[in-house]
């Protein structure tokens, strides 16, 4: 499949007001519920498209209680970069999944998990993905 880099660009623009802001997170919000379907099509995942739906919800509920203007400006444009690189297919299957499907919270740590581990930080998520962190003594 060829894809069109430009198929599903977007010139980046500024919300005048939260109005005008919230505008386009819904039209964001509802680009990616229509292209759920695609998206397990495209990728060939085990998953329903409702799945994808409603981690594309929790998402978007992640970040409602958001009114600067920039930082929503910020997340559009963000949330727009992905939604042009999966259905451009220039991710792979683990990417979609890992974005979409998974959760992004990490479980509580005592202090040795967190030596062990090199960080003390609990902004910081591990590259792996994993849902526990396993100490090797």
């Amino acid at each position: 499949m060829s894809t069109i880099p430009t198929r599903l660009a977007r010139a980046t623009t500024r919300s005048v007001s939260l109005s005008e802001a919230r505008k386009r997170a819904l039209e964001l919000y509802r680009d990616w519920y229509r292209a759920a379907p695609s998206m397990v099509d495209l990728y060939a995942l085990d998953v329903r498209p409702s799945q994808i739906r409603h981690a594309v919800r929790q998402q978007f509920e992640r970040n409602r209680h958001i009114t600067d203007l920039k930082v929503i400006d910020v997340l559009i444009l963000k949330g727009r970069q992905e939604f042009q690189e999966t259905l451009n297919c220039w991710k792979q299957n683990d990417h979609v999944l890992g974005i979409l499907l998974e959760e992004k919270s990490r479980p509580q740590r005592t202090f040795m998990q967190k030596f062990y581990e090199g960080r003390d930080e609990d902004a910081v998520l591990p590259a792996t993905g994993t849902k526990d962190v396993r100490m090797i003594l």
